[in-house]
């Protein structure tokens, strides 16, 4: 059974989308899958080519396609993607988008005899939605109006191909041997993800610096990741401000447990407790915080797959952190957590591992640090939260 899955865009969808290969594949054995996604996204695929689970990644550039239509180049990359996209028929193209523009995508595709097209009927909450998709499908199935996203392309897989939808996600992004070798050889790194589309969706900057003492203090360095001139500017920001601190409290971390509580913001045992209940394994070498340099999508999930945790906004980073089952919290100023951020674990499933938090205007850092400890398998017992002077 050939199937061609069309989620172009964005990386936090893209991302949402990667646990239907999976169903799909345990449902159908031996399908053979492909999937029409935005060029910028496509490295994100990158693992599920390598194992086999996607055949194909058919990549397109619409966003910068419709920008100069007319253009030679565009006409000339055009033709290239409906070749590729019309190489071989289809028995299933499922629409997973809901755009004029995935719609396009779904009818250009070939269909093989007796396929279908499938799309969404209807719009979600928070959800993006044109009617075209649901004109040129054979079948559009109708979504419950107040549903996760991630759950949303599920079932919509699901209802098409006939099968139920299996209890935990599974996004297919195992981390490879190497870099797991790799993260347990310097566990102490923790990745911000300060950076998002929108302004209203950022944490403040002083937040960031309140929780990189508190962790650095505990025995953890900070990595900052970057996408763009602007989110460079507050991870150097964000560095250089505890790079200083570090400096300064070098000297009381190696003293008397007494030091490093006034160090910590905390006194007695709590002080001398690490995150995760574990001894710390850092040197004043590796404390700190760093940033990394500007990486392509798919060297960035590497990075993010070799920290002990991610920390972050609701953005595609802090969904690829979700999707690498690393212990994570998800910082959101509005509510919405319940169509973007990490699924509640199944009982009996064990620890959950991801959290989000939700405040008006913003969370507190104590809330994302309460969060934070109950994401690892053994929280420190810390209650109160005492600012780093």
């Amino acid at each position: 059974m050939r199937i061609l899955l069309v989620k172009l865009s964005s990386l936090g969808d893209v991302v949402h989308t990667l646990p239907v290969v999976q169903d799909i594949l345990a449902a159908r054995p031996g399908a053979q899958i492909d999937w029409v996604v935005e060029q910028a996204f496509a490295p994100l695929l990158s693992p599920l080519l390598a194992s086999g689970h996607v055949q194909h990644a058919i990549p397109c550039q619409i966003r910068r396609w419709r920008k100069a239509p007319l253009a030679s180049a565009t006409r000339a990359e055009w033709r290239t993607f409906k070749q590729q996209l019309q190489a071989v028929p289809y028995d299933a193209v499922i629409d997973l988008q809901g755009l004029t523009k995935s719609a396009v995508v779904a009818r250009l595709a070939r269909l093989a005899p007796g396929g279908k097209r499938y799309a969404l009927a209807n719009q979600t909450e928070g959800s993006a939605y044109e009617a075209p998709t649901r004109w040129v499908a054979d079948v559009a199935i109708a979504m419950a109006p107040h549903i996760h996203a991630m759950q949303r392309g599920r079932e919509l897989c699901a209802r098409a191909l006939g099968y139920a939808v299996p209890p935990v996600p599974d996004f297919g992004l195992k981390v490879p041997s190497a870099l797991m070798e790799r993260a347990q050889g310097a566990p102490e790194t923790i990745a911000f993800v300060h950076g998002t589309s929108r302004a209203d969706k950022q944490w403040p900057l002083e937040h960031w610096i309140t929780l990189g003492r508190q962790l650095i203090a505990h025995g953890y360095r900070i990595a900052l990741p970057h996408g763009s001139t602007d989110e460079l500017a507050t991870s150097q920001a964000i560095a250089a401000a505890l790079n200083v601190d570090d400096e300064h409290h070098s000297d009381e971390r190696g003293g008397s447990s007494s030091s490093r509580g006034r160090g910590t913001g905390f006194a007695g045992p709590q002080a001398q407790r690490p995150l995760g209940g574990q001894r710390s394994t850092r040197s004043d070498e590796r404390g700190g915080a760093i940033v990394w340099p500007r990486l392509s999508l798919d060297a960035l999930t590497q990075h993010l797959a070799q920290c002990a945790g991610v920390i972050g906004v609701d953005s595609g980073l802090s969904h690829i952190a979700v999707a690498l089952d690393l212990p994570h919290v998800q910082i959101y100023n509005f509510d919405t957590a319940w169509r973007t951020g990490p699924l509640p674990v199944p009982a009996g499933s064990g620890v959950q591992r991801q959290r989000s938090v939700f405040a008006r205007p913003t969370p507190s850092v104590q809330v994302v640090w309460d969060a934070w400890l109950s994401c690892l398998p053994l929280p420190a017992q810390v209650s109160e939260w005492a600012p780093l002077p």
